[in-house]
């Protein structure tokens, strides 16, 4: 079995959550994997390896664990997108519709750097919504975004329309309908 059939076979699917009619990816499960988890970070260093970039910035809270590793690996700065209320000091908020509601997240104003070229990183990308939100956010502060990284994506849900001109790469697609 090839690791991309390994990381298929790793994630695990859970109808009606969070609501009735959600068909729910579950990156937990590649989590308890070693391997599967190596190759994922392995396949974002093989990705990125000739593009530059002066900061991750991860989505709260799946995307801190695939972002992390890459950012620690590259030797680059972590940056946080967290939900409303969650980081203390002065922060940057949008809100922004989810696939099955909205919500609000924040950024630490310190945190980015005018000028600087941030990654976006996060478990899945289904709408696109939360890391358009997170561009955004980073914009305020002056940065700039040209890839967003997902490791599961719904292309069904059209989020790369959602997130031009932003260059987007997934390991693992499924239907998001």
């Amino acid at each position: 079995m090839t690791n991309d059939e390994l990381l298929d076979k790793a994630i695990r699917r859970v109808p009606d959550f969070p609501k009735p009619g959600i068909l729910f990816y579950d990156i937990t499960s590649v989590l308890t994997q070693p391997e599967v988890f190596k190759h994922c970070i392995d396949r974002m260093l093989e990705l990125y390896k000739d593009v530059h970039f002066d900061a991750v910035a991860a989505a709260e809270s799946r995307g801190f664990l695939f972002a992390a590793p890459f950012a620690e690996k590259l030797g680059l700065p972590l940056v946080l997108v967290r939900k409303k209320g969650k980081l203390p000091g002065d922060v940057y908020r949008t809100s922004y519709a989810l696939e099955y509601g909205t919500a609000e997240i924040e950024i630490h104003k310190s945190d980015v750097q005018k000028g600087a070229s941030y990654l976006l990183v996060d478990d899945l990308i289904a709408t696109g919504g939360t890391l358009d939100a997170a561009r955004r956010l980073i914009e305020m502060g002056g940065g700039t975004v040209s890839d967003v990284f997902g490791v599961i994506g719904l292309p069904d849900l059209n989020y790369e329309e959602a997130l031009k001109p932003m260059k987007v790469s997934t390991l693992i697609n499924f239907s998001g309908k």
